[in-house]
């Protein structure tokens, strides 16, 4: 035997301070909260379901508000919660595409039902048109309002290359339009003591998203906006979320064909209405007011946040942009030619 073996071997067992033990500890109390948030994020994402629609007054003659109900997300919400029992109040600018969503409704809802259309372009900072739209609302009992309308960048550009218009309404509509709707709204909730508002939101504005940094910008807005008042409100009975949203089959997105992590519009608001009240996928996150419903969403945000490395996912979507605004350009130097 060595005499370097025979050395550690006669030394004394080491003693285990206060520090020593205090490490373990926190050890043991972060390894537990970890595994409790991971518990609870697959329980809500696979098992539990959220709020019933009735609490907001779902089949009792109450009214949802949906903006940007034209098309994709929007037109879904508009039908689900038609069908849910809710009247539809449908808000957007093209009377032709509301037309067609509120008939829908009508076929696939209770006959009980009513539709209103509300034409506005939220884009326009129309404080005439903004008054009447707001003493509408103020009329109704309004249970469940979905601030879905937004706006991004034709194609991923530089914010410095940005068309100055495209940013102005991109502010306009994602964040202007949210504000001023939600204050419309949020009084009557108050008097009856309960309401839903659901404020659609982006992984960019969980992930910086170079290339998209105006609409990235207002989406992070729209999750503080959110959860500031979500917790101002909370006591008058009023559930307000911020919907976090990876891609979803829908002109915005401009992906026309569905995957494990891009869903259907209507597979991804069922989800969504499903899932009232709980986090899903922002469990882990420490996120207050935020919602991941989808299942392969509420699967990556989860990894995201395990993995914490935010700069390289930000450098990732960097890339991803650049590459989308490649082929994007030469599509259209494909188009210029054949005219």
């Amino acid at each position: 035997m060595s005499a370097a073996l025979k050395n550690w071997l006669s030394t004394e067992p080491i003693q285990c301070p206060w520090t020593c033990a205090a490490l373990l500890f926190v050890g043991g109390v972060t390894l537990a909260r970890f595994a409790l948030k991971t518990l609870t994020f697959l329980s809500q994402t696979f098992v539990l379901s959220g709020k019933s629609l009735k609490k907001f007054g779902a089949g009792k003659g109450s009214w949802a508000v949906v903006t940007g109900a034209s098309d994709g997300i929007g037109r879904e919400f508009a039908v689900q919660l038609g069908k849910a029992g809710f009247n539809v109040m449908l808000v957007a600018r093209n009377r032709v595409m509301l037309e067609a969503v509120a008939e829908e409704i009508a076929t696939k809802s209770v006959s009980s039902v009513e539709t209103k259309i509300h034409l506005i372009d939220l884009g326009k900072r129309d404080q005439a048109a903004w008054d009447g739209l707001k003493a509408q609302l103020a009329a109704m009992d309004i249970g469940v309002l979905v601030n879905n309308a937004g706006l991004s960048h034709d194609i991923p550009t530089y914010f410095v290359e940005a068309p100055a218009q495209e940013v102005e309404d991109i502010l306009t509509v994602n964040i202007n339009a949210v504000v001023r709707i939600t204050q419309a709204v949020l009084p009557g909730m108050i008097e009856r003591k309960r309401g839903l508002i659901l404020n659609l939101g982006s992984f960019a504005g969980m992930i910086p998203s170079p290339m998209l940094a105006a609409y990235s910008g207002t989406k992070m807005f729209v999750a503080a906006f959110t959860s500031a008042l979500a917790e101002e409100v909370r006591s008058h009975g009023i559930v307000v979320q911020h919907l976090n949203t990876y891609f979803v089959v829908s002109k915005m997105s401009n992906i026309r064909r569905t995957s494990m992590f891009v869903p259907s519009p209507a597979a991804y608001v069922r989800a969504a209405l499903s899932k009232i009240s709980l986090s899903c996928g922002a469990a882990l996150t420490g996120r207050p007011d935020t919602l991941t419903p989808y299942w392969s969403h509420a699967l990556l945000d989860y990894v995201v946040h395990v993995v914490g490395w935010k700069s390289r996912f930000i450098a990732y979507t960097h890339d991803l942009h650049k590459d989308i605004r490649r082929r994007a350009l030469r599509k259209l130097e494909r188009e210029a030619k054949k005219q």
